[in-house]
């Protein structure tokens, strides 16, 4: 069996509440070899840990995080929205794969330098669709990226050549046999997201995917944890 790594989605979320700093802690807890986190921008440039463009679904607050500074943030989630910086903190030394849903030019530029302040650019990798990462390898000609993929048409080359990435990130239910065989021919690893049941885990470490992401990140690793001889 290739070696599989586990990712936590946002954290543990069925244990915490995603993003936050006792996700990530839980996630590590449970067994993840990496955590996935999503990263956007205050109004003000502070990057802070939030998949969604506003404070409701998790928070209770319908504000757009782009109109609300970081010390608004703090005061509306009882400082329960961390920054990046607390992120690569809480993880140690242990990987952080960020997703940048925001992903434009300026947050791009200010993740990929908040990073590098932190030291922290050999133990973080970065996931989203083409025009984001296409603006993290104009950042950082060394950032390890992992290209979000939503078709089984296999990415154009041009856009390989001027990504390079080390991932082809695949939605789950893409991913075959026959899939990961062309990605590796091609010099690729397979992530694959996001993968809650057993059964599924199981099918896609058979179908030799390199990672998988998931919301429950304790079964996984009992699952590779009995795959290993």
């Amino acid at each position: 069996m290739r070696p599989v790594t586990a990712v936590g989605h946002r954290g543990d979320p069925y244990r915490v509440r995603e993003n936050t700093l006792p996700s990530i802690a839980s996630a590590i807890e449970q067994g993840a070899d990496a955590v996935e986190i999503d990263v956007r921008l205050t109004g003000d440039g502070v990057p802070v840990l939030l998949h969604d463009d506003t404070l409701k679904r998790l928070w209770g607050h319908d504000r757009p995080l782009s109109s609300l500074t970081h010390a608004q943030v703090r005061e509306l989630t009882h400082d329960g929205v961390p920054t990046l910086r607390d992120a690569l903190l809480t993880a140690g030394e242990h990987r952080l794969m960020l997703d940048l849903p925001g992903g434009d030019g300026d947050s791009v530029r200010t993740i990929v330098r908040t990073v590098h302040e932190c030291g922290a650019g050999d133990r973080v990798y970065y996931c989203a669709g083409a025009a984001a990462m296409l603006r993290v390898r104009a950042a950082d000609p060394a950032a390890e990226i992992a290209l979000t993929w939503t078709t089984l048409a296999p990415p154009r080359p041009v856009l390989l050549d001027a990504v390079r990435p080390r991932w082809l990130n695949y939605r789950f239910g893409l991913v075959s046999r026959a899939l990961t065989e062309r990605v590796h021919r091609d010099g690729y690893l397979v992530s694959a997201w996001t993968a809650d049941t057993t059964r599924t885990m199981r099918k896609l470490i058979l179908n030799g995917v390199d990672s998988v992401t998931t919301n429950r990140v304790d079964t996984l690793a009992a699952l590779l944890r009995k795959a290993r001889p």
